[in-house]
């Protein structure tokens, strides 16, 4: 693919680290392989004010254009990504998670309406959160965000959006 984003991957996790973070692993490498560039990779403790503080730092940054944030979607007592992030957005983008939770049933059945996975547009910087197990990311990756990161993908894609500076 040409023209490939500045993406950004973000793990919410207390545990994992750069050597045991697979889901953030998996996305990194999944971006590569379809001639993306990593801009940062960061792993934050379930924390919403270094979570919101981490991601508003990438969407201050203009040459980020997307932000993939793995964890902290579920219903624990440690879960806040959403309560977190969604202030942060200028634009949601509903569809993400429904299609999210649509693909997953078909692999987790019912499990999956404990995912909170969600989308938004923030400063013309795309988040897409989703579940901190790999297995999701790659759910979420193959399904929809490797389409939809694909400026050449039709009818539509988000990376048109960026590109054009406009949500």
């Amino acid at each position: 693919m040409t023209n490939g984003l500045q993406i950004g991957v973000l793990t919410v996790s207390d545990t994992r680290t750069l050597e045991n973070d697979t889901s953030g692993q998996y996305l990194c490498d999944s971006l590569r392989e379809e001639g993306h560039l990593l801009a940062q990779r960061l792993i934050v403790i379930d924390d919403m004010y270094q979570l919101r503080a981490a991601v508003s730092n990438w969407i201050a940054d203009s040459a980020i254009e997307v932000v993939l944030v793995t964890g902290g979607t579920g219903f624990t007592s440690r879960d806040s990504t959403p309560e977190a992030l969604t202030p942060l957005f200028d634009v949601d983008i509903t569809g993400f998670g429904e299609l999210f939770r649509q693909l997953s049933y078909d692999e987790i059945g019912t499990s999956t309406i404990q995912s909170r996975a969600f989308a938004g547009i923030a400063n013309n910087t795309v988040v897409f959160c989703m579940p901190g197990s790999t297995g999701a990311c790659k759910t979420a990756w193959n399904g929809v965000l490797k389409d939809q990161l694909n400026i050449e993908h039709r009818p539509c894609n988000f990376a048109e959006l960026i590109r054009k500076g406009s949500h």
